[in-house]
């Protein structure tokens, strides 16, 4: 392509080239970013070693809500850390509470477990769930089951990737934890057969973001919650990506239901500078555990703590969900009047948006390299679907200066 944008001759810093050498020599090869090497970030705005600027249209699939070098954030983190850093969980501190306290308030749930990483709050939810299906519901030991959906993405650790649907993600690491069960995502018919008396929870994302922005059908996550109170089950939704004010409530269940029986959330609780999660749940699901049952040296330090009110606040102050809800229906408005074959469709709620391609004229990745030469930075999931989800504080005319370069590289490439 003829699009790509020239490297300042100013800048002394050593070519994008050696440094990804680098990265490839010594780190394992288990992600495929795009060839681009960022140095800087300032609100929706990056900077590359060689001077290029780009709009991030990905951050960090959701987690730099708030933008790049948000001020905020970092004069929460540094107050912070000019009193007190990790003492662990050993000791009661002066802020953990408080953090507690307003995240609760936030979601409606009743009490939280802070942990650090999205799939750490998650294997927290299968644990009290598992536990809660024993020692609440009576189910007999070593028996409970729980039920998830096809296309599930909800981290990579062991016992998660069991439950994936994806054979990538399982192949050669076997042997995977049993206890659960796959059903199609959005049909409440198959939720219904599948619940035994054994099952104890229903995880599930209000919105497949990894499999390619998937949305079910209006209603289903207000008739899942009915099914699973039917039959004894805990509803736990996953709103580690789409949580947080990113789909135009400040939880995607908002739009259907009043609360969970238990959440799981990360990625924006961060700030983006910091990993921050959580389960959180009604009390008798939370109360399952007890001194020792379950951990963290890091999580619910006071760093973050302080990182997550600050995030809480701003998305409160600066009314992150109403400013998705109307961009986000913006730029699907304008990406759908794009005049290309190349699409196939476009989804999503909020600022989570998907545009799938037909490989038939390109591929998602093609697209998305195309997109970066154009100074637009976004990703591809599942081979036909690019994915959207700018920081929240993107204005009009950087979703229309975005749109602009999708026309571009669409009309290139078909």
């Amino acid at each position: 392509m003829s699009i790509k944008i020239p490297p300042d001759p100013t800048n002394s810093n050593p070519s994008s080239d050696s440094y990804i050498a680098r990265e490839k020599k010594y780190l394992a090869t288990n992600y495929k970013p795009l060839p681009v090497v960022l140095t800087r970030g300032e609100g929706v705005w990056v900077w590359d070693v060689e001077g290029n600027k780009y709009l991030d249209f990905l951050s960090a699939y959701s987690a730099v809500s708030g933008g790049h070098h948000n001020t905020r954030i970092i004069k929460a983190m540094n107050d912070q850390l000019n009193r007190i850093d990790v003492p662990s969980r050993a000791f009661y501190t002066d802020i953990l509470g408080e953090y507690a306290e307003k995240l609760c308030a936030f979601t409606g749930m009743d009490k939280m477990l802070p942990m650090n990483t999205g799939a750490e709050a998650v294997e927290t939810a299968i644990k009290a769930a598992r536990r809660w299906g024993y020692r609440v519901k009576g189910i007999a030991p070593d028996k409970a089951r729980m039920i998830v959906c096809d296309g599930n993405f909800h981290g990579r650790t062991t016992t998660i990737i069991s439950f994936s649907s994806d054979a990538d993600y399982r192949a050669d690491f076997g042997p995977l934890t049993p206890g659960f069960d796959l059903i199609p995502f959005g049909d409440i018919d198959a939720l219904e057969a599948a619940i035994t008396p054994d099952t104890c929870a229903f995880l599930v994302e209000p919105i497949q973001a990894e499999v390619g922005i998937k949305v079910p059908p209006a209603g289903w996550l207000r008739a899942a919650q009915e099914v699973c109170k039917r039959h004894n089950v805990l509803f736990i939704l996953d709103e580690i990506q789409t949580g947080m004010a990113r789909t135009g409530q400040n939880f995607c269940f908002q739009h259907e239901i009043d609360k969970p029986d238990g959440l799981t959330l990360g990625k924006a609780l961060g700030g983006g500078i910091y990993p921050v999660s959580a389960f959180l749940a009604r009390a008798d699901v939370m109360d399952v555990f007890n001194p020792g049952s379950h951990g963290s040296t890091f999580g619910g330090n006071p760093v973050a703590a302080a990182i997550g009110l600050e995030a809480i606040r701003q998305i409160e102050d600066e009314n992150f969900a109403e400013r998705s809800a109307t961009l986000g229906q913006y730029l699907k408005d304008r990406l759908s009047r794009i005049q290309s074959p190349a699409i196939k469709d476009v989804r999503g709620m909020g600022l989570l948006i998907g545009l799938e391609i037909d490989p038939a004229y390109a591929t998602a990745r093609s697209v998305c390299e195309g997109l970066m030469q154009c100074g637009l930075l976004c990703k591809e999931t599942h081979d036909v679907v690019v994915r959207f989800a700018p920081p929240l504080i993107i204005t009009k005319n950087e979703i229309d200066w975005a749109v602009e370069q999708v026309d571009i590289v669409l009309k290139t490439l078909a």
